[in-house]
């Protein structure tokens, strides 16, 4: 039998203490470099999956838990929201945002979310192979360049009006499972783009990152091969690519916004396409 010295038996206490000190009730969950909030199912089980979805610009974990819209809609399905904060000062101002621009320096936006996703599987008995990787705005910029470099760290990805930054990724590593949803009249990230900072970056194209993923997915050609309306929802999709692989577009007549009907449309698109 091992046995604890006091200090070694009042460091276990406390790191047992800080790990279950947290959740939809007890506030964030805090990692060495960063914080999460969660909301779960009424019965969560082993094998519930989840979706983590990064705030946009500004925002944070507990600002996204201030979406009833969508905690609402993901919740109902059986699906628990996992919500990090992301990294203070990107950019300008004070808000909080996400290291995703090639060169930036800070934190390693793609290992924290990873260690996000390992934390709130262990803490809350989630399944991390059925882990959605979401986003708005900035944070599905956050989404499109985690999934680029590393796309099989979740199981499928679904920004939300955000793409790439100019210049575009050469390529993207290995086929991926992501679809892409954006504003038809969103001026704050258009369809084509536009300068920010004094024209020191840009914001990229989304049709020019669609090309990019199509590639990716071994696809043949650019033509779609599927369309579909669901709501107000036009949608286009990439069939014949890389087996296991997923590539979808939907339009909606709005502006820069998560569209309530969004998870459903999402969730739909997900558990039609099972991962194993």
């Amino acid at each position: 039998m091992k046995i604890l010295t006091a200090p070694a038996l009042l460091l276990t206490v406390l790191a047992s203490v800080a790990k279950a000190d947290c959740g939809p009730d007890q506030g964030p969950c805090l990692l060495d470099d960063g914080e999460y909030h969660v909301a779960l199912p009424d019965t969560p089980t082993a094998t519930t999956p989840m979706v983590m979805f990064l705030h946009g610009w500004g925002s944070s974990g507990a600002g996204t838990l201030g979406n009833t819209g969508l905690v609402k809609g993901l919740l109902e399905r059986g699906y628990a929201l996992v919500a990090p904060t992301g990294s203070r000062n990107v950019g300008s101002g004070n808000g909080y945002g996400w290291r995703f621009y090639p060169g930036w320096e800070g934190r390693d936006e793609i290992e924290f979310l990873r260690r996000v996703r390992d934390d709130a599987a262990e803490r809350f008995d989630l399944d991390p192979d059925r882990a959605i990787l979401a986003g708005f705005s900035g944070g599905a910029f956050m989404v499109n360049y985690l999934a680029c470099a590393e796309p099989e760290a979740f199981a499928a990805y679904a920004p939300v009006a955000g793409g790439f930054w100019r210049p575009h990724p050469a390529q993207c590593a290995g086929p991926v499972r992501l679809f892409h949803t954006h504003g038809w009249r969103d001026g704050t990230v258009p369809l084509e783009g536009r300068a920010l900072g004094g024209g020191q970056y840009r914001q990229g194209d989304i049709f020019a990152g669609l090309e990019i993923w199509r590639a990716a997915n071994l696809c043949p050609d650019e033509k779609p091969t599927a369309y579909a309306q669901t709501g107000q929802f036009w949608r286009r999709a990439w069939t014949r690519c890389a087996p296991d692989s997923a590539l979808e577009l939907a339009l909606f007549p709005g502006g820069h916004a998560i569209p309530g009907d969004w998870p459903d449309m999402i969730l739909d698109w997900f558990e039609d396409r099972p991962t194993n």
